[in-house]
């Protein structure tokens, strides 16, 4: 991980930006934003988080699609990149993450445990969702999956303010 994909790094290039963050949790129960509230300064960027953790709750609070939820369960890809935009367009930020997966110990939803989801969804409808089949005990687990969303955002962040920088230069 780059120094710049954790929390601090994230919370640093938003600011920057002068942007702002929400976050969406299923499996790390809200450690995305203890994270992300351990930085001091944090409230210049976050503006807060939705721990749904149980499955009505990421139809009602963000808007995930219930026959999405009933067809393909929680742990998916398409609700994943849903958490991130319903939360996004919930708590008003410009940029949304999500969690989404199985800790353990045991199944869920006919998915291993290990299997989670990570999204983000940015300014303009810009996202990206990925998969992870990840090793270790509950708390392994989860804790990973906090590095790999901030990792992911901090990921768009740089490839979005590329994208910005080509086009305000008129480049390639």
């Amino acid at each position: 991980m780059t120094s710049g994909s954790g929390a601090a790094g994230v919370l640093r290039a938003l600011r920057e930006r002068g942007e702002t963050l929400a976050v969406a949790e299923s499996l790390t129960g809200g450690l995305v934003a203890a994270e992300l509230t351990s930085v001091p300064g944090a409230s210049q960027s976050f503006r807060g988080s939705v721990t749904a953790y149980a499955t009505p709750l990421k139809e009602r609070l963000l808007g995930v699609d219930g026959a999405l939820l009933a067809e393909r369960g929680a742990v998916d890809p398409d609700v994943a990149a849903a958490m991130a935009r319903g939360v996004r367009e919930a708590l008003g930020a410009d940029w949304g993450v999500s969690t989404t997966g199985v800790a353990g110990p045991d199944p869920q939803d006919g998915k291993p445990v290990g299997t989670v989801y990570v999204a983000v969804r940015g300014p303009g409808g810009a996202g990206k969702v990925v998969g992870l089949r990840l090793n270790g005990e509950r708390a392994d687990i989860r804790k990973e999956s906090v590095r790999c969303v901030l990792e992911l955002l901090s990921g768009e962040l740089g490839d979005n303010a590329r994208a910005q920088d080509t086009e305000q230069n008129g480049g390639n």
